[in-house]
């Protein structure tokens, strides 16, 4: 162990989200001259106001992981939350820095360019070197995915895909794709009916235990005003309940995953998916290692092409390159806004408090829980404030601060390209853009709500519906002649300009109400 007057070789600085032990930065760790530094800060709970589970998950898996570190061995310095006056981890991390004196410190990329940004000019000023790891939990390097985006007119995801299903020699048979396509999209569209979903296998979920427990208690008093509930939390804490929580979605949900990922139903949260985001995005669950146990299923006959290719393709496709975009596009692409979109968020969303019911059912399960899959994501709470046409940066803030699994390296692109297309296309090549039609194909959400998506205009128009066709108007020019919209912008044209007229000004009602709150 080092010795309190030894000199430190190293200070070996871990962040929340890089609770992984087989992180390089622990490759020649000596535990006589390095020492391991986390700080828990308040600012990190308050830059955005921090759903309550989200603050929980990272100080309950922070100090889980101090525990394992302090078992093995290895010295470690832990700024706990409340045992210090630090406003900020680049504050605490100044101080220890001239009283610990370390030659270096060293750093595996972070998550946020925020971070990175801080930690760089705090060792900048303390004179001290800065040594900025690969974070070799990802599975395409920042200078291999440089490579790949260089002299390329778009970045598009399928190419990419493809790219690095071929690299990695995932679901490739004789150089070719399992079961003979790249993607079975058309196979995982499928909604559930009138009968609904059924008996669902639930997911395994997590008692907190005596530390987590702590930590629920410390962030209930502390910060009393954040967002959310603890009331359910039930998240993996540990690489151990982390691998638990793959295997048991692998053996009860994976097969069905596929056909029913784009499905939603009332009062149901999970559905089928696989709720490991959160602890893949902590790195207590290695990419590779859910991938290959998917693969492995295929194999062996236990999960069918397309459940198994679409789950690949969220980690191995999705995960990978909206990590590529955003260090490529950084620190500019907060601030993107090629909609010129600059209504409010509506107040409702940090409570859900609405009688608009697939907003009240998405929202509320994300106040209650912190989660909401993919689908909700995109396609009721993101389409809601496209059509709406509230600020990116606004939107980004609510899911950055609500959701569990949220970090900025994968929630901007998804929030600011792919939902609200602020970036006007560096992402995804359109809008994603629907009526109300689009919800009640895909859940149940319409039947107990009061507002018809058939109608546009009118006491009982779905607001959906309505901001639909004027999100269309209002973006004629832009996209009217873009071959992947132009079908929509051709029915557009199919309005009366007196139905037309109507529709933009209950548009513009609705947005002056929800705007006063």
């Amino acid at each position: 162990m080092q010795s309190d007057s030894a000199p430190i070789r190293r200070l070996l600085l871990v962040l929340g989200d890089q609770l992984n032990r087989d992180s390089g930065l622990f490759d020649d760790c000596d535990p006589v001259r390095d020492l391991v530094w986390l700080c828990e800060a308040a600012s990190e709970a308050t830059h955005v106001p921090s759903h309550k589970a989200r603050t929980v998950l990272f100080l309950a898996a922070m100090r889980h992981f101090r525990e394992r570190l302090v078992r093995e061995g290895l010295p470690v310095r832990y700024l706990e939350l409340g045992a210090h006056d630090h406003p900020s981890i680049e504050a605490a991390l100044a101080a220890d820095l001239r009283n610990l004196a370390p030659a270096q410190v060293r750093l595996v990329q972070p998550g946020e360019h925020r971070l990175l940004a801080a930690v760089s000019r705090t060792c900048a000023d303390a004179g001290i070197e800065l040594d900025v790891l690969e974070d070799r939990h990802f599975l395409c390097p920042l200078p291999a995915f440089a490579d790949w985006a260089k002299g390329r007119k778009e970045l598009r995801l399928e190419f990419f895909y493809r790219w690095m299903r071929k690299r990695h020699d995932l679901l490739m048979e004789d150089g070719k794709p399992a079961g003979g396509a790249w993607n079975f999209d058309k196979d995982n569209r499928k909604t559930f009916g009138k009968q609904g979903p059924g008996a669902l296998p639930p997911p395994l979920g997590f008692a907190p235990d005596a530390l987590t427990q702590e930590v629920m208690a410390q962030v209930e008093a502390r910060f009393p005003q954040a967002p959310g509930t603890l009331e359910h939390f039930d998240w993996p804490v540990t690489p151990e309940q982390a691998e638990a929580a793959l295997e048991d979605f692998i053996t009860h949900r994976l097969v069905a995953f596929g056909p029913y990922q784009d499905a939603m139903w009332a009062g149901t949260p999970y559905l089928y998916h696989a709720r490991l985001s959160a602890a893949l995005n902590l790195k207590l669950l290695s990419p590779r290692r859910a991938i290959d146990a998917a693969v492995a299923a295929y194999h062996e006959g236990r999960a069918p092409i397309a459940s198994v290719e679409g789950f690949v393709r969220q980690i191995l496709g999705w995960r990978e390159y909206v990590r590529g975009i955003y260090w490529q596009q950084m620190p500019e692409y907060l601030e993107q806004n090629a909609l010129a979109a600059h209504q409010p968020l509506p107040a409702f969303y940090w409570h859900a408090d609405t009688e608009y019911a697939c907003l009240a059912d998405a929202i509320g399960q994300v106040v209650e829980r912190g989660y909401g899959h993919h689908i909700q994501r995109l396609m009721v709470t993101g389409l809601f404030a496209l059509l709406l046409g509230v600020e990116p940066r606004q939107v980004h803030v609510w899911y950055l601060a609500m959701f569990v699994d949220a970090v900025e390296w994968v929630e901007a692109p998804n929030t600011l390209g792919m939902s609200q297309f602020a970036d006007g296309g560096v992402l995804a090549s359109k809008p994603y853009a629907a009526s109300g039609a689009y919800i009640q194909r895909m859940s149940n959400y319409c039947t107990g709500c009061r507002y018809d998506p058939k109608q546009a205009v009118g006491a009982d128009a779905c607001p959906f519906t309505t901001l639909f066709w004027d999100f269309l108007a209002r973006h004629r020019e832009r996209f009217a002649g873009h071959p992947r919209t132009a079908l929509m912008w051709r029915n557009l044209e199919r309005l009366e300009p007196e139905r037309l007229d109507a529709i933009q000004r209950q548009a513009a009602l609705l947005r002056d109400r929800l705007a006063a709150g």
